[in-house]
């Protein structure tokens, strides 16, 4: 299917782009949609482009020796990944796979690679977006550490609320992973992650609002499980 520039213009990356830019890049993208489970980049493999969620969650995902999945970070609509193709013609270090449905737009490195050497804007923008992602996976990689799994459990959920809402009572998180998500994140079964938030919800500390939300109603002890400064 054909991409326009006013998708493009769409994406954080590639909004600051004029539009004679964005005319020039069209042409070297493409739309496609990925089932649930789909492999959207493939590890082990020199991917020639960039992806693009339009639609879905996509995630990260890397194998352990003995073949078990961790999760390593979710990609929400608007955001990009691959970002690492931009840089070196070395393989796509993990799996990214659709987590529900996915509409992605593919966009070709070579040209994408021209227009980030010559925008600092757009350099500026996946710069940060590495610098983010490991300090994500250095906080992930302490949580997988940790030898409670309540406090593991806790703690990665207590990473999902953003920084702005940590000093408040209560937050919410929308769209939150599903059990099975975070067990991946977490190198944990999803049993686990079900009886933990079983009895965070018998202590009234969280509650599910239907699919899309997640309350935290007591922000305080969920953040004092997560430090270990209470036992669970």
């Amino acid at each position: 299917m054909q991409v326009t520039p006013e998708l493009l213009s769409r994406f954080t990356l590639l909004k600051p782009l004029p539009q004679k830019v964005l005319e020039e890049l069209a042409p070297h993208a493409a739309l496609v949609r990925h089932a649930r489970r789909a492999v959207v980049l493939q590890a082990g493999v020199r991917e020639e482009k960039v992806c693009f969620l339009f639609e879905g969650r996509l995630q990260g995902v890397g194998f352990t020796i003995d073949g078990r999945e961790v999760g390593l970070y979710f990609v929400e609509p608007g955001d990009f990944c691959g970002e690492l193709a931009l840089f070196d013609d070395n393989p796509q270090p993990e799996f990214v796979i659709a987590r529900a449905a996915a509409t992605v737009v593919f966009l070709a490195r070579g040209p994408l690679r021209e227009v980030m050497l010559n925008s600092s804007t757009v350099s500026n923008i996946v710069g940060r977006k590495l610098a983010d992602r490991v300090r994500q996976m250095t906080v992930q990689r302490t949580l997988l550490g940790l030898s409670s799994i309540p406090q593991r459990v806790c703690g990665q959920l207590y990473l999902l609320v953003s920084e702005g809402q940590r000093q408040a009572e209560s937050s919410e998180i929308a769209n939150p992973p599903t059990h099975m998500e975070i067990a991946i994140m977490l190198n944990l079964s999803r049993e686990t992650v079900t009886r933990v938030f079983q009895v965070l919800q018998t202590r009234r500390i969280v509650r599910r609002d239907g699919p899309g939300r997640l309350i935290i109603s007591d922000l305080a002890s969920l953040r004092r499980f997560a430090e270990g400064k209470e036992e669970f």
